[in-house]
């Protein structure tokens, strides 16, 4: 009994660790880059966009960059319902510059958008989108929208499909 108590009270936790739901506007987010240039989560709009909550020092966060590297490469370019193009905001809880910045290049992290304000779990993004543990994540449309909630895996590539745009050319097949 004292086990599925545990359960219970972890799966509560979770459950209540996102406090933004899908369908509300993202919070704009204003951090700096590896090489210190303030950079907004707004300034990626016209795009999808996932922002992705994680650290150097985060095993489950780094086991998964593979999978986002995948993902990205993939869909980079590819149009959408409310967007053009794929793209990820990785907002790092690390608080030492130099682990981030190794993290990055040998997780071969691709992509433009890497912020922090190397405050670990107290940075200023972590509080506004409640985060309490990671890797997490959120899906955003070309609007800013959250399409999804910590979509992970085989889960964010099913997203990315299902708001991909027909191909022109079945398009034009089906209007025959």
């Amino acid at each position: 009994m004292k086990y599925a108590y545990t359960i219970f009270f972890t799966l509560c936790l979770s459950l209540a660790a996102f406090a933004l739901e899908k369908g509300e506007k993202a919070p704009d987010i204003i951090l700096q880059d590896v090489n210190g240039k303030e950079v907004r989560l707004s300034s990626l709009k016209g795009q999808v966009v996932l922002l992705d909550f994680w650290a150097s020092w985060c095993k489950p966060c780094r086991k998964e960059n593979p999978m986002l590297v995948r993902m990205y490469n993939e869909y980079k370019d590819v149009e959408f319902e409310n967007g053009k193009g794929f793209t990820i905001y990785s907002v790092s809880l690390d608080m030492k510059k130099e682990a981030w910045e190794k993290a990055i290049e040998k997780d071969g992290l691709v992509w433009d958008t890497h912020v922090s304000d190397l405050k670990g779990w107290k940075s200023a993004a972590a509080k506004t989108y409640s985060i309490r543990s990671i890797p997490q994540s959120y899906l955003l449309d070309g609007d800013g929208n959250i399409i999804a909630v910590n979509p992970r895996g085989e889960r964010l590539e099913k997203e990315l499909k299902k708001f991909k745009k027909s191909s022109s050319i079945l398009g034009g097949i089906f209007r025959w």
